[in-house]
């Protein structure tokens, strides 16, 4: 780990940001090309069920998550931790605060998705408590990003 963690803190999004958390996110294997991370931005700053968080050490971005709520149940997504910092913690600080967001919004239950062959980030969420579930997730884009 390049710095002491535990300067770390979470703070809401902000757009000064932006750049840095589509590098993160390509970094940590995130972007896909049917997907452009600028909109996936946009669009959830325009979502008030939710938050879009960053974690910092110091003042350097590590970390971010998208959390959201639909009044059923809570949905992470694009978590991610810088992998110079990984396994020092962080992941798990950013989903205890997910975590606990949801919670106080009264959501019983979060579903996130791991993509299959991952298995470092399904340990990563196995050692939180999170299992493999018997759904089968389907999806029909309606806007594409290019």
């Amino acid at each position: 780990m390049a710095e002491d963690t535990d300067s770390s803190r979470i703070i809401p999004f902000e757009d000064r940001f932006r750049s840095q958390v589509i590098a993160l996110w390509d970094k940590c294997g995130l972007t896909r090309p049917w997907n452009d991370p600028d909109k996936d931005i946009d669009r959830k700053l325009s979502d008030r069920n939710g938050v879009f968080l960053l974690l910092l050490v110091a003042d350097r971005l590590v970390g971010s998550v998208m959390v959201s709520h639909d009044g059923h149940r809570g949905s992470i997504y694009y978590l991610s931790i810088d992998p110079e910092y990984q396994s020092g913690g962080l992941g798990k600080k950013l989903m205890t605060h997910c975590e606990a967001y949801l919670k106080d919004l009264g959501c019983p239950k979060i579903n996130l998705f791991v993509r299959r062959g991952n298995e470092a980030v399904m340990t990563f969420y196995e050692g939180l408590g999170y299992a493999e579930e018997a759904a089968v997730p389907m999806g029909k884009r309606l806007i594409p990003d290019d």
